[in-house]
């Protein structure tokens, strides 16, 4: 048995750490309204649903579009405020690798998250203005990043990748007989 040589610092070390660049932050923002909005969607089925079998009448979204503005809005800042607080990291930020932090690297508060939350949807108007720092700015950071003091960095494991690195299996050996 032979032993597989060690991987060079430059893959064991990754990205983790380092500012998100503007596509992987844009991939994780569109997996997570997906979710968002799939969700959102499963929910106000299974209400139209439960309410035809209790009572026999159907209960869509039409019938009452404040509602469900309401609450697709209450939603929505459930979706991001919550994981973020937690963990630094919606569903899809997780999927993409990123995670948000403090603008000095540590973990952020549930109400800076509460605060990013609301302060997301500025970044957007003005069309899309706010966004600018994410694709020109060295650390990358939009204007709701930078009103409560928050950046995105890429949270992959650079150890644990490593670790899976040496547990892959060897390679076949090629054959030297004629």
């Amino acid at each position: 048995m032979t032993s597989l040589p060690a991987p060079s610092m430059e893959l064991t070390v990754g990205r983790q750490g380092h500012y998100a660049g503007a596509v992987s932050r844009l991939v994780a923002f569109g997996v997570d309204i997906g979710v968002l909005w799939g969700v959102y969607t499963a929910g106000a089925g299974l209400i139209s649903l439960g309410s035809e079998l209790i009572t026999g009448r159907s209960a869509t979204i039409s019938h009452h579009q404040i509602l469900a503005a309401v609450v697709l809005v209450v939603w929505g800042f459930f979706y991001f405020a919550y994981p973020w607080a937690v963990s630094g990291k919606t569903p899809g930020m997780a999927l993409l690798g990123v995670q948000v932090v403090t603008a000095d690297g540590a973990p952020i508060s549930p109400r800076q998250a509460a605060l990013r939350t609301v302060a997301l949807p500025l970044s957007f108007l003005v069309v899309g203005l706010g966004l600018l720092g994410i694709v020109f700015g060295r650390e990358r950071r939009g204007l709701h990043d930078v009103l409560v003091g928050t950046a995105v960095v890429y949270a992959w494991d650079a150890k644990a990748a490593r670790l899976r690195w040496l547990a892959r299996k060897e390679l076949p050996q090629k054959s030297t007989a004629p």
